[in-house]
C-alpha cells in the first residue's frame, strides 16, 4: 500500500474540520442532511475562533421502539427481516452506506455519524412483544447488516446482548455481521446456539494493512483482532464466514486473495464479497477522505469506480449495486471466485434451523393446575 499522506493534505470541501476536532474519526466533513433547509460550514474569518471549538465526542441519545425487525424486500439481498440495535456507529468507517440515514433524524451523515448515536433501550423486551405475537412465524435475523451491533458503546448498553439472550432462549435462528472482536464475548450464548444450527457470525476485513484500517475505520477493531475473533469461534463451533466488503478499487482490491487466504487459515469457511458502494452523502465523504489520505490516487480510484457504475460514482438498481458492472467489476468478481474455490470456501454452507422456535410467555405466566 502506497504510505498514507499527512493530515495536511487538501480536502476537497471548503468545510473541512481541523483534525485536532476530529481526532479518531474517519469523516473530514459534517456537512448539514440533504433534508435541511440551511447549510452550515465552520470556516476561518481570520479571528481564530475555529480555534475555541471543542473536539467531537461521542454523545448517546436514548429512544425506546415500539418494535425492532425491519422488513425488506430488496431482491439481491439475502435476508427478509433484520434488526439495528443502534443509529449511528462509532466504528466510522468512512465508505458506510448506513451514513444516509442519519440525514433522516435531521443529524449530519459526516462526522455526526461516528459520535451522535442512538441506544434503542428496551429492544430486548420490544423484540419479546413481536415474537409472542400471534402468528408469528420465525425466519432468518440478520443483525449488522446495517450498523454494527458490537461497535463500542455496546459494551456499556448491551443492547446487542439484551437481543442475543432473547434468540437463545426462543431458539430464534440469527446471523451476525460486525467488525468487531466484542462478539467473542458472547461465546457463552453463541456457541450454544451453534450446537443447535441457530447462529452464524461474519467478520468484515475490508484490509490486512493496520495503518489504513485505521484512518479508514478508526474505531473498529485491528484487522489482527478481527482475524482472531474468527478463529475462536470457529473453535468454539460457531459457523464463521469472512465478508471482503467492501472492495475498493485502487485501494484494497489488490487484498482480495491475502484477506480470502488468512480467513481461511483462521477457520473461515463461507466468504463473501461486495463492492464499494456511494450513495447519497456517501459519495462526497468518501471523496474527501481520498483526497486526504491519497492525494495522489484521487482520480484514479474515482475513475476506477466510475467504470464499475457505467460512469457513476454509484448505481442503486438491484442486481448491480453489490458488485457493479463492466470489465474491472467482473475481473474483481472473478478473482474472488476463483480465490474462494481454490482454498475450499462454501463447499458446505451452513443452513440455520427455523423449526426449534419456541415463542415467549405472552403477559404474566398463568399459573397451571397440574
Amino acid at each position: 500500500m502506497a504510505s498514507l499522506a499527512s493530515h495536511s493534505a487538501p480536502c476537497a470541501a471548503s468545510g473541512a474540520v481541523a483534525p485536532e476536532r476530529r481526532r479518531g474519526r474517519a469523516a473530514n466533513i459534517n456537512p448539514s442532511g440533504r433534508f435541511e433547509t440551511h447549510q452550515r460550514l465552520d470556516l476561518d474569518d481570520g479571528w481564530r475562533i475555529l480555534d475555541d471549538l471543542p473536539p467531537f465526542r461521542t454523545e448517546i441519545i436514548h429512544e425506546k421502539p415500539r418494535t425492532l425487525i425491519a422488513r425488506n424486500e430488496s431482491p439481491d439481498i439475502a435476508f427478509e427481516r433484520s434488526i439495528n440495535p443502534y443509529r449511528g456507529c462509532e466504528h466510522g468507517c468512512v465508505y458506510c452506506f448506513a451514513r444516509p440515514s442519519h440525514a433522516y433524524l435531521g443529524l449530519s451523515p459526516g462526522l455526526d455519524f461516528e459520535s451522535r448515536l442512538f441506544v434503542k433501550d428496551g429492544a430486548a423486551e420490544a423484540l419479546r412483544r413481536e415474537f409472542s405475537a400471534p402468528g408469528y412465524q420465525p425466519k432468518i435475523l440478520a443483525i449488522g447488516t446495517n450498523t454494527d451491533p458490537y461497535q463500542p458503546i455496546e459494551r456499556e448498553h448491551r443492547v446487542m446482548r439484551g437481543i442475543l439472550e432473547v434468540l437463545s432462549e426462543t431458539s430464534h435462528p440469527v446471523a451476525i455481521v460486525t467488525k468487531s472482536a466484542l462478539v467473542l464475548r458472547d461465546l457463552d450464548l453463541l456457541a450454544p446456539m451453534a450446537e443447535k444450527g441457530l447462529v452464524k457470525v461474519a467478520l468484515s476485513v475490508t484490509t490486512l494493512d493496520r495503518d489504513l484500517a485505521r484512518a479508514m475505520e478508526p474505531r473498529a477493531a485491528t484487522p489482527s483482532r478481527r482475524l482472531e475473533a474468527i478463529e475462536k469461534l470457529s473453535q468454539a463451533g460457531v459457523p464463521t464466514a469472512v465478508m471482503v466488503a467492501p472492495v475498493i478499487p485502487g485501494v484494497t482490491d489488490h487484498e482480495i486473495e491475502a484477506i480470502l487466504a488468512r480467513a481461511h487459515a483462521h477457520g473461515a469457511r463461507e466468504a463473501g464479497y461486495i463492492l464499494l458502494r456511494l450513495p447519497l452523502e456517501t459519495r462526497d465523504l468518501f471523496a474527501n477522505w481520498l483526497l486526504e489520505h491519497f492525494p495522489d490516487k484521487y482520480r484514479k480510484v474515482l475513475a476506477l469506480l466510475r467504470s464499475t457504475r457505467e460512469g457513476k460514482l454509484y448505481d442503486s438498481a438491484w442486481g448491480k449495486r453489490m458488485t457493479g458492472t463492466g470489465p474491472y467489476a467482473w475481473m474483481i468478481g472473478r478473482r474472488f471466485q476463483l480465490a474462494s474455490e481454490r482454498l475450499g470456501f462454501g463447499k458446505a454452507k451452513i443452513r440455520l434451523r427455523t423449526d426449534l422456535f419456541t415463542p415467549p410467555e405472552r403477559g404474566e405466566r398463568q399459573l397451571s393446575l397440574f
